[in-house]
């Protein structure tokens, strides 16, 4: 399941996106804009600049904006960043691999195997999905509905 902090950094991320170019967007504004608990919002923001999706300014005219383009920002990027590696269970993982204490035979466990096609199919999503995508999704629904 999706976390709230990956949630919330989505949003987040996705209404600064479709901003791009206008300038820095103070926390105040996207807390409330996207209706997000203030300082849970400054801790994500601070996680993702810390890795580079985002970029602040201070003083006047100041705030947060993205680090890099839209259309190079994923989805699999962002939930890596605020809840770490993908797979269901860490035998799984690529990026944070360990071998579970309880498994006899990893090569022919049947729940690593099912966990890592799980694993490879979300991570090929995810990581084919962009902020750009998922804003340019969103506007041609609006323009429909």
């Amino acid at each position: 399941m999706l976390t709230r902090k990956s949630k919330y950094g989505l949003k987040a991320l996705l209404t600064l996106a479709r901003g791009s170019g206008a300038g820095p967007v103070l926390v105040a504004d996207l807390a409330e804009r996207e209706r997000i608990p203030r300082k849970f919002l400054e801790a994500i923001l601070l996680d993702l600049k810390r890795h580079g999706l985002l970029e602040s300014r201070k003083g006047r005219g100041g705030g947060y904006l993205l680090g890099r383009p839209a259309d190079q920002i994923t989805v699999g990027q962002v939930i890596r960043v605020l809840d770490g590696p993908l797979a269901l269970v860490p035998c799984a993982s690529q990026t944070a691999y360990r071998r579970c204490e309880e498994c006899v035979d990893e090569v022919t466990c049947g729940v690593r195997l099912a966990m890592k096609d799980v694993r490879d199919a979300t991570a090929t999503i995810l990581d084919n999905t962009t902020l750009a995508s998922l804003n340019e999704r969103t506007k041609s629904i609006d323009l429909v509905g």
